[in-house]
């Protein structure tokens, strides 16, 4: 499975009453941007009447931390960190994970207990707020 960033526009009305245009962003771990899109029609179709698809896409994200208390996503780039036995150069390999949290602080924290349990070397190169709404994981067993 992988995840596929999928572009969403439907009509919103905001609090005064004015209708407009919005495209949200949401993931979605599918097999094919075929079976992407379907889901995210499922998800949002019972909320959105007017619900189309502008773009799908392949995102490389590693993994996800959720967390159901929590409202924003977080993009961390973690480089693993291995040893050349022969040479004793330091390869980095940069790896994106996605993690769910409040505030950008309770994301770090939620990184690095997600992380307790790899025994491989690691540093945290950066940690960014992304405009996803929401991450669908795969459904497994339909």
């Amino acid at each position: 499975m992988a995840y596929n960033l999928v572009k969403a526009r439907y009509i919103k009305t905001d609090e005064s009453g004015r209708a407009k245009a919005v495209t949200e962003q949401y993931l979605v771990d599918c097999l094919s941007k075929t079976e992407g899109e379907a889901r995210i029609i499922e998800e949002l179709s019972s909320l959105h009447s007017d619900l189309q698809i502008k773009s799908i896409a392949d995102i490389r994200i590693a993994e996800v931390f959720f967390n159901n208390n929590a409202d924003r996503f977080y993009l961390v780039n973690v480089a693993f960190i291995t040893l050349n036995e022969n040479t004793g150069a330091e390869k980095q390999t940069v790896t994106q994970i996605l993690v769910q949290a409040n505030d950008f602080d309770s994301a770090v924290s939620a990184f690095k207990e997600g992380m307790k349990q790899t025994m491989a070397d690691w540093k945290i190169i950066s940690v960014a707020e992304t405009p996803y709404m929401g991450v669908y994981p795969a459904k497994l067993n339909q």
